[in-house]
């Protein structure tokens, strides 16, 4: 089994479009989608109309339930933009969508962890700074998960971890954000310090499963632009450089 494993699209088509090229180059049996795939200034009507016409399982992430379940009050900017571009055939298709699944017996997907949409899984917020999470803290956000190989997203970082009962975890980053600032737990901003798309090819060998994270250039410019026009310079300096603006 050969899978392309995708998230935190938030919008961007064009990224979401050269990963889909590389993809298509390098050969898998299936592509998955893990969430957080239109919340964003950019072009989320068009990415949900991309992803429903090529049919892939796709999960719903925290901004998925946000978009349909909080009111304008409480909606994020980046959440509001989204749901003022949808049509109710995007809605329903969002409501289609589940936040975790059994992809089969040895694959688990989830958006954050397996009983969270908004936990980092391999990450760790403590006082502000972001750190990687020890084995215990992965194990115990694992909880009674156990599928040898358990894919997440969320926090837009790139990473594979193989834990002490054996299973692997992959996040393969995001594809189209790659900086952010947040205030769940505590404020803390991620930045990858790169604007490629990013996204994960695994592989189940003799061994165990292979993981490849891989980092693909696209024109990030022209989003960075289209975020500058829609009135978010702090999505736009992250579009151009993979850092959140000081």
């Amino acid at each position: 089994m050969r899978l392309a494993l995708v998230t935190d699209i938030h919008g961007n088509l064009v990224a979401l479009e050269a990963v889909v090229a590389d993809i298509r180059r390098r050969g898998v049996d299936q592509i998955v989608n893990l969430g957080d795939s239109l919340s964003g200034p950019l072009l989320p009507r068009e990415t949900a109309q991309y992803l429903m016409a090529e049919g892939w399982l796709s999960l719903a992430g925290n901004h998925e339930r946000q978009i349909l379940t909080q009111g304008p009050e409480r909606r994020s900017a980046s959440d509001e933009y989204a749901h003022s571009q949808l049509t109710a055939k995007e809605f329903n298709w969002l409501r289609s969508l589940s936040p975790s699944t059994a992809l089969t017996a040895d694959v688990f997907l989830c958006h954050g962890t397996p009983s969270s949409d908004i936990e980092y899984f391999l990450e760790t917020v403590d006082a502000g700074a972001v750190r990687a999470a020890t084995s215990q803290e992965v194990e115990s956000r694992l909880g009674s998960e156990r599928s040898p190989l358990v894919a997440c997203g969320h926090t837009h970082i790139a990473r594979s971890v193989r834990t002490r009962r054996g299973q692997v975890i992959v996040n393969p980053g995001s594809v189209g954000l790659p900086a952010y600032d947040d205030i769940h737990p505590t404020p803390h901003v991620i930045e990858t310090g790169s604007p490629d798309a990013r996204y994960a090819i695994v592989e189940k060998s003799q061994d165990g499963w292979v993981v490849s994270l891989l980092s693909v250039p696209y024109d990030h410019r022209s989003m960075a632009q289209l975020a500058s026009r829609h009135g978010r310079l702090d999505w736009e300096h992250a579009l151009l450089t993979g850092y959140v603006g000081r």
